[in-house]
């Protein structure tokens, strides 16, 4: 006889188990019956139909009229019994799919003639790609890779580069300070750092002479957003300190290093400019590589130099020795020794090699523009 849902009028811990375990006996009854489709939608249709199936008669003979009191316990009974329910049907819905086709379902089987899901693979991004170029062309002259914090202090940022207290790098509108900092004496407020140089007088307070590092790094500096600005980028520096470095050192390091990167018919070119920790400086130039140092691209102008045939790369000059009174106890002494030191925007560089004209670009994630690296 099949199984129908009586009232309850005994809610009581021992009655609930008894009803309940009635209701399972039948439920397992029923399922052991099933052998075709047409039985498994009856069987479906009478325990899980919304109209009259056995959970929602469920449903209301027992828990709504059950006393308050009581409602808890035979509603937590009711979700036991649901969850069964719902799960004796689904294996006989499995079990009669079977039945009818014959075979295993497709999930059960694993056809290892296809060819497996396979994970799309990253790429590096432009800029990053960009600044371990760089970084690898330096390696290879023997330099050394080194990283400090991005949160700096204004000691390492400015005083001990030979930043005076009134230099305009100093001045909010180009610097981002760290908030909640009034307290603290000048030199130790903390910033987000304008340039990776902290990284030079970091390195040579812990290593003595004779030193050549290459520092890769992000900063900031209160830049509005645009096509050639952004308030964070990427630059990378260098370093190298030993006795008898000349200015002939330093144009013989980058004119190879610009070789190196934009191709052997390059040239070189630097014009004198002003830089607070560096004495003699300058601003080095290289031939435009993207027309060949004629300023023009068939008919057109070229654009990225301006029509100049030269591109500006980066600034450079010769370490001034107040830089090197900072760390004159650790055998930076500027008598005996000398170093140069330069600098280049990993962005700005990305943008030419790639042709990208909006340096926002790179920061946006957009799949589409970064899926042309993959």
């Amino acid at each position: 006889m099949a199984y129908t849902v009586s009232k309850l009028t005994d809610y009581s811990a021992a009655a609930l188990e008894r009803a309940s375990a009635e209701l399972l006996s039948a439920l397992e009854q029923e399922s052991v019956a099933v052998k075709s489709e047409a039985d498994w939608k009856i069987f479906r249709d009478r325990w899980v139909a919304r109209k009259n199936g056995v959970l929602t008669q469920l449903n209301d003979l027992w828990l709504k009229a059950a006393p308050k009191d009581a409602k808890r316990e035979v509603g937590q009974r009711v979700n036991e019994i649901k969850t069964r329910v719902e799960d004796v049907v689904e294996k006989s819905e499995y079990l009669q799919l079977e039945i009818a086709t014959g075979t295993p379902q497709a999930s059960d089987i694993v056809d290892i003639t296809l060819p497996g899901a396979r994970r799309s693979i990253g790429a590096e991004h432009p800029v990053i790609r960009t600044t371990n170029e760089i970084v690898s062309v330096f390696q290879k002259l023997g330099y050394s890779v080194a990283e400090g914090p991005v949160i700096e202090t204004d000691y390492y940022n400015f005083e001990a580069l030979n930043f005076p207290p009134n230099h305009p790098a100093r001045d909010t509108q180009d610097t981002l300070f760290i908030a909640g900092q009034a307290a603290k004496a000048g030199r130790e407020r903390l910033l987000l750092r304008t340039h990776t140089s902290p990284v030079q007088i970091r390195t040579m307070e812990t290593m003595r002479p004779p030193l050549r590092i290459v520092i890769p790094g992000t900063v900031h500096r209160n830049d509005p957003p645009d096509a050639s600005h952004s308030p964070m980028f990427h630059q990378v520096e260098g370093l190298a300190v030993d006795t008898n470095i000349t200015f002939g050192d330093l144009k013989g390091t980058l004119d190879h290093a610009m070789k190196a990167l934009f191709g052997s018919s390059v040239k070189t070119h630097f014009r004198p400019s002003f830089f607070p920790f560096t004495e003699p400086s300058a601003e080095m130039f290289v031939s435009c590589f993207i027309c060949g140092g004629s300023g023009k691209r068939g008919a057109e102008p070229c654009r990225p130099c301006k029509q100049t045939g030269w591109i500006e790369i980066l600034g450079c000059g010769m370490v001034d020795p107040n830089v090197f009174e900072f760390v004159k106890d650790n055998g930076y002494d500027p008598k005996k020794v000398s170093g140069f030191a330069f600098g280049m925007g990993a962005d700005r560089i990305a943008l030419l090699k790639y042709g990208v004209d909006d340096i926002q670009l790179f920061f946006q994630g957009d799949v589409r523009f970064l899926r042309q690296w993959a």
